[in-house]
């Protein structure tokens, strides 16, 4: 790569570290994760609003960490932001790094891949509604499925 080139990435690099795509958290979020990468400290949580039509309606990340783990949550919300679950499930880990666009030592990939691993955890891991009827207090309550046959 050309030095200009690489200093053309670096440069959108920290433009999404100062300034993230859906930096925050999804009031509306359907499905949600988060991890860490635990040599490094690296942190990420990603929130997912997706509709019934299997529809990635709002992507947002928060977290904390190096500069590369939160610019590729950045990159990666704007990436998915709109797509499909299936085209988010697809992305592979070679996408992932082109996404980012610069060379990286295998320890600084792991930075960037974080937000990618959260993302399709997050895929499969819905938000449970803190509105769900409590569980019953005695026996009394009407019978399960089961009982009725």
């Amino acid at each position: 790569m050309a030095p200009d080139q690489d200093d053309i990435y670096q440069e959108h690099i920290l433009d999404h570290f100062e300034s993230p795509f859906h930096r925050g958290h999804c009031p509306q979020a359907t499905h949600a994760y988060e991890d860490d990468n635990p040599l490094c400290g690296d942190f990420v949580h990603i929130d997912l609003a997706i509709d019934d039509q299997g529809r990635i309606r709002e992507a947002w990340f928060d977290g904390d960490g190096c500069c590369i783990s939160l610019a590729s949550a950045s990159m990666l919300m704007q990436r998915i932001n709109g797509s499909t679950v299936a085209e988010a499930q697809n992305l592979t880990a070679e996408e992932m790094l082109a996404l980012l666009g610069v060379r990286l030592t295998p320890n600084r990939q792991k930075c960037c891949l974080l937000p990618w691993r959260v993302m399709k955890m997050a895929l499969f891991s819905p938000v449970t509604s803190s509105a769900a009827a409590p569980p019953p207090t005695n026996g009394s309550e009407h019978a399960g499925p089961a009982e009725h046959a």
